[in-house]
């Protein structure tokens, strides 16, 4: 799944980043990768900005404008005539992110 290309508000502070891996645990499109003992964005237009990144960071390293992403899937559902998407949909079926 893709986003509005270049417009991910998601940013990191590497002196902040303790290397917990935390952000790559919940993040919901593999957005981070470890890079040595720090976490880094290796996809962000895949960034949905839904902030679980940000609200699991326990060194406050990280920081989004949550929201957008799932906008940008409304817009994109609208303008190929198909459901809004953020691919984020839990396993079970049930509910949605958007």
């Amino acid at each position: 799944m893709r986003y509005l290309a270049n417009t991910a508000t998601l940013r990191i502070s590497h002196e902040k980043c303790g290397g917990c891996g935390m952000c790559l645990e919940v993040c919901p499109h593999d957005v981070f990768r470890l890079e040595g003992r720090k976490a880094a964005i290796s996809d962000p237009d895949a960034c949905m900005e839904c902030g679980a990144c940000v609200n699991n960071c326990p060194a406050g390293a990280l920081s989004v404008n949550r929201g957008v992403g799932c906008a940008a899937a409304i817009i994109n559902g609208m303008l190929t005539g198909g459901e809004p998407s953020c691919d984020c949909s839990p396993k079970d079926g049930k509910g949605s992110c958007c």
